[in-house]
C-alpha cells in the first residue's frame, strides 16, 4: 500500500457527474466493488476539492482521552468487532489491563505489550508509564504499533485550582466521617482490650500463687544469711575473749573477711553486676519464680507479649478518646470514664 493512503470499500451508489454513460446512474456493478483511496497527507497545492479523511483504519489500536481518562480502542479478534477500554492511569497497571482485555474476548491465547525496542513490559507498571511513550500490543498472532497522544499539560493556575480543590473535598471527608471512624475504631479497641484481659485473667492468678511462693522463699533466705552472719559474729567473739586471745584470733578473722571478698568478687565475674543488697535480692527471687513458673507449666512469654499488646491497645485509646471527649456532652464521657 502507497504511504500515506488507506483505502475504503464503498458497497453503495457512487453519484456520477453528468454526461458518462455506462450502467444505471451512478451504480457500479454489485460484484466489482469500488475501491477509493483517502490521503492522510495535508492538502497538495494546486489540487483544490482533493478528499481528504482522518479516519483511523478499523483494525488499528487507539487512543483517545474523554473526561481526563484515556480510553483504548482495540479490534476483539474473536467477534472482530471494535471494544474500548477505560483505565485510570494512576491506578490501573499493566496486568490489570490485558486482563480486562481477555475477560472480555475469551479467545485470547496471548497478550502481552513490549517497548518499541522489544523489551517485554512488566505487568506490574502502570498504565500512565506505560501511555508516556509508544509501544507495541502483541494479541495473539498480531502485533500493533502504539502510538499515545500528548496530553495537554495543566497550567500552574489550572493545578492550583485542582489542588485546592483536592484539599477542600479532603478536608470534607474528614468532617464527615472522621467522628464515625474514630466511634467504630473505639469499640474495636475496647473489644481488644477486654478479649486480652479474659486472656490474663487465669494467667494472673496463676503468676500472683508463682510470686508469693518466690517472694516466701526469697525473705527465708534474706533471714537464714542474717542468722548465719550472726552466727559468726557470735563463735568469733566467743572464741576471742573466752576460749583463744585476739593474737591467736585475729589471722582467723583475716582470712574470714579475705574468703567474703573472694566470695564478692565470685558473684560478679558469675552475674557481671555488683553484690548490691536490692538486686541481690532481686535476682534470687527471679530465680525462685522461673523454677516454679516450670513446675507450674507457667508460660511466661506468652504473658509478658499479652500484657504488652493491653499495654498498647489502652494507649491507642487512651489516644483515640481525647478528640472525642472534644465532641461528646458532658453526660457521655462521665459514663465513658
Amino acid at each position: 500500500m502507497l504511504a500515506g493512503l488507506g483505502r475504503a470499500v464503498r458497497s453503495g451508489c457512487e453519484r456520477r457527474p453528468p454526461g458518462l454513460r455506462g450502467g444505471r446512474a451512478g451504480c457500479p456493478p454489485a460484484s466489482a466493488p469500488q475501491v477509493r483511496l483517502w490521503r492522510h497527507a495535508g492538502v497538495r497545492r494546486g489540487w483544490p476539492g482533493a478528499p481528504y479523511s482522518m479516519l483511523v483504519p478499523s483494525d488499528e489500536v487507539t487512543i483517545n482521552y474523554r473526561h481526563g481518562l484515556p480510553v483504548i480502542t482495540l479490534t476483539l479478534p474473536s467477534r472482530s468487532e471494535r471494544c474500548q477500554f477505560a483505565v485510570k492511569p494512576m491506578m490501573t497497571t499493566v496486568g490489570a489491563f490485558l486482563q480486562d482485555v481477555q475477560k472480555e474476548d475469551k479467545g485470547i491465547e496471548r497478550l502481552e505489550v513490549f517497548t518499541t525496542d522489544g523489551s517485554k513490559v512488566s505487568g506490574a507498571a502502570l498504565m500512565e508509564v506505560l501511555l508516556m511513550n509508544d509501544f507495541k500490543l502483541v494479541i495473539n498472532d498480531t502485533t500493533y504499533s502504539v502510538s499515545p497522544p500528548v496530553k495537554d499539560k495543566l497550567s500552574s493556575e489550572h493545578a492550583t485550582e485542582m489542588e485546592d480543590i483536592k484539599s477542600l473535598v479532603h478536608r470534607l471527608f474528614v468532617a464527615l466521617h472522621l467522628e464515625d471512624h474514630q466511634i467504630r475504631k473505639e469499640r474495636e479497641l475496647l473489644q481488644k482490650v477486654d478479649h486480652l484481659k479474659e486472656e490474663l485473667l487465669p494467667l494472673e492468678q496463676m503468676k500472683a500463687r508463682i510470686t508469693v511462693s518466690a517472694d516466701a522463699k526469697t525473705s527465708r533466705l534474706l533471714w537464714v544469711g542474717l542468722a548465719l552472719m550472726s552466727t559468726q559474729g557470735g563463735a568469733l567473739a566467743w572464741l576471742t575473749w573466752w576460749v583463744y586471745s585476739w593474737d591467736i584470733m585475729e589471722p582467723v578473722t583475716y582470712f574470714i573477711t579475705y574468703g567474703s571478698a573472694m566470695a564478692f568478687y565470685a558473684y560478679f565475674v558469675l552475674t557481671k553486676q555488683d553484690y548490691i543488697y536490692p538486686d541481690a535480692k532481686d535476682r534470687q527471687f527471679l530465680h525462685y519464680f522461673y523454677r516454679k513458673s516450670k513446675t507450674q507449666h507457667f508460660n511466661v512469654e506468652q504473658y509478658n507479649k499479652l500484657k504488652d499488646d493491653l499495654a498498647e491497645a489502652e494507649e491507642s485509646l487512651k489516644r483515640l478518646r481525647q478528640p472525642l471527649h472534644l465532641r461528646l456532652p458532658i453526660q457521655e464521657i462521665n459514663n465513658k470514664d
